[in-house]
């Protein structure tokens, strides 16, 4: 019986719909503008509570991953990482904080989002790719 549910629980993750993370900023930047996307930066820090939760809790509605996978590229940053990315321009003191930037411009569309709701993420997803 165990091994069955272990079989059933991994060929449901493996169908299951996901954010594709990236982890490196710069191959994220360039992926976006190969593909013409909007990049998506989560910025995160390390001894943050709230930024180890909010990839589970924010970004696993199935209503909007599809969409969001394929209109956006998406990339987790950690500020404890400043090698990583542009800290200037990426900087925070709230984590985590989400960013929406043109990625032929790199510059933001929005404000930063530093109290990060479902509600925000779907509000920016359902006024793109229309």
């Amino acid at each position: 019986m165990k091994q069955l549910f272990i079989i059933f629980f991994t060929a449901s993750l493996l169908v299951a719909g996901h954010v594709k993370w990236l982890g490196n900023y710069d191959k994220a930047l360039q992926k976006a503008r190969d593909e013409n996307k909007t990049l998506m930066v989560l910025l995160i820090k390390n001894d943050c509570k709230k930024c180890k939760n909010v990839v589970k809790d924010i970004f696993t509605d199935k209503e909007y991953i599809d969409k969001l996978n394929k209109h956006i590229v998406s990339v987790i940053v950690n500020i404890d990482n400043k090698h990583s990315f542009p800290i200037e321009m990426y900087w925070s003191n709230i984590y985590p904080t989400l960013f929406f930037v043109d990625s032929q411009s790199e510059t933001f569309i929005e404000e930063p989002i530093h109290h990060i709701t479902a509600e925000d993420v779907e509000s920016f997803i359902s006024n793109i790719g229309r």
